[in-house]
């Protein structure tokens, strides 16, 4: 068995694989691959033609980025001991594998682990998905070290340590192979989207944990297949997170929080109509609606909620009525 694969998933995506890929195979010691979500461009061409050390996985239909993955990981099930989820918009440094790879050697418990994702737009401060490590208040809202919502912290060294994390980034993460199909991978029917949370979730219910590291740095552009401009994006995350929320929580404890949030994101779609975002506020209704609907994978039932790693216990209160915009202020 092999140490680990690069999997970078493509869809329409030339533009972003010309700029970006050439760091990973300069600064990259295990092999490439690109699992192609059945493009439309000639994303698949132009890999042909410039890099033919690169492995193609070429599906026969845009599964997004959940089920793209489980359909790309299932087809070099067994090969590897690890893999190293890349999105496609990543500029990696020197040693970035290999200093991912070695830390889950050291640490057979944990499932997986993330370096620091910095902006690549703006590389003095943290990146969107993922920053510093990633985290999940008590009613289900994701947040980082470095990032609180829209909130960007300059990377000053404040983060320069080794913790344990609620969730890593898809954006860059190391996993183990075997426990991410022991486990069914992603939910796919989250199609993208706060996959990688869930899956974290569900393996931190069963013992394992999740870790950041920051002498691993990455640079994250962001949006290069769904802008945060899009209004589907808003569905996506504002529905994937309920239905992450009552997967993982104990039945009284999700119903303690659905109430809650029904009124929290009833003022957030308040928001997005202030800031003219009809579209948006839209999505969040239609995300209530239809998390329900959403298949689960099967679990080990539920026999009490595990405690998360961060200290924000309710971020928009922190945010918006404390005016706490940087988890060092927590």
């Amino acid at each position: 068995m092999q140490k680990a694969a690069i999997v970078i998933l493509n869809y329409n995506g030339e533009e972003t694989l010309r700029r970006f890929l050439p760091s990973v195979l300069q600064f990259s010691v295990y092999p490439v691959y690109v699992a192609d979500n059945a493009s439309t461009d000639s994303s698949l061409d132009f890999l042909k033609s410039n890099y033919p050390n690169v492995h193609l996985i070429a599906l026969d239909f845009n599964f997004g980025y959940a089920g793209g993955y489980n359909q790309a990981l299932e087809q070099i099930k067994g090969e590897f001991e690890y893999y190293i989820l890349l999105n496609s918009d990543v500029e990696v440094t020197a040693g970035w594998d290999v200093g991912l790879v070695t830390y889950l050697d050291d640490k057979p418990n944990v499932a997986g682990v993330q370096g620091k994702i910095l902006s690549y737009q703006c590389p003095k401060y943290f990146e969107y998905a993922g920053a510093a490590g990633g985290f999940i208040d008590n009613f289900g809202y994701p947040y980082c070290r470095g990032r609180f919502f829209e909130t960007l912290e300059e990377d000053l060294g404040q983060y320069d340590d080794e913790i344990s994390v609620d969730w890593v980034s898809g954006a860059c993460m190391a996993i183990r192979a075997e426990l991410f199909h022991k486990s069914g991978g992603f939910d796919a029917s989250y199609f993208a989207h706060m996959e990688e949370i869930d899956w974290c979730w569900r393996l931190r219910r069963e013992g394992y944990t999740f870790r950041y590291v920051s002498n691993v740095n990455v640079y994250h552009m962001g949006g290069a297949t769904l802008s945060h401009a899009n209004p589907k994006k808003t569905y996506l995350n504002f529905r994937n997170n309920l239905a992450t929320l009552k997967k993982n929580l104990s039945g009284s404890t999700w119903e303690k929080v659905y109430v809650l949030r029904v009124f929290l994101d009833a003022l957030a779609s308040i928001n997005f109509l202030l800031k003219g975002g009809v579209k948006h506020a839209v999505m969040v209704f239609k995300a209530h609606r239809d998390y329900g609907k959403m298949i689960s994978l099967p679990i080990n039932p539920i026999k009490g909620d595990i405690k998360g790693n961060g200290r924000v216990k309710c971020l928009l209160w922190d945010y918006y009525i404390r005016g706490k915009k940087r988890y060092s202020e927590i």
